[in-house]
């Protein structure tokens, strides 16, 4: 049975995204990186940012209160357990070096590509 209570937190993050998630989702939707990718996407137990399927690759965008924040290795952990490679980027690299943050995520995406 899927866990509702996830997926409204999915649908309440997809309506209040952050400034730097506003300004990555323009670079990453209708598929201008050549993959696919979805906003607020579960992945077992958690929701991420933003998630490429078919390239098992999470997006983490962390503002302050992530720093030293021993449950995100936690968390990394599961969404990994489920055949995820996660990405973190801090809200000020989105949002001040934008085309840095693409070009790791492209980096990202050839690696997933070699992986079996």
């Amino acid at each position: 049975m899927i866990d509702t209570r996830l997926t409204k937190i999915a649908q309440a993050l997809r309506a209040n995204p952050t400034d730097a998630e506003k300004r990555l989702w323009t670079r990453l939707k209708s598929r201008q990186l050549g993959a696919a990718f979805t906003r607020q996407c579960r992945i077992g137990d958690h929701v991420v940012d933003f998630a490429c399927r078919s390239a098992r690759l999470a997006i983490e965008i962390d503002g302050g209160q992530h720093a030293n924040n021993p449950a995100d290795a936690l968390r990394t952990q599961a969404i990994e357990a489920n055949g995820y490679r996660v990405t973190r980027f801090w809200n000020n690299d989105v949002l001040q070096n934008t085309d840095g943050v693409i070009q790791a995520i492209l980096h990202e995406l050839a690696i997933a590509q070699n992986r079996p």
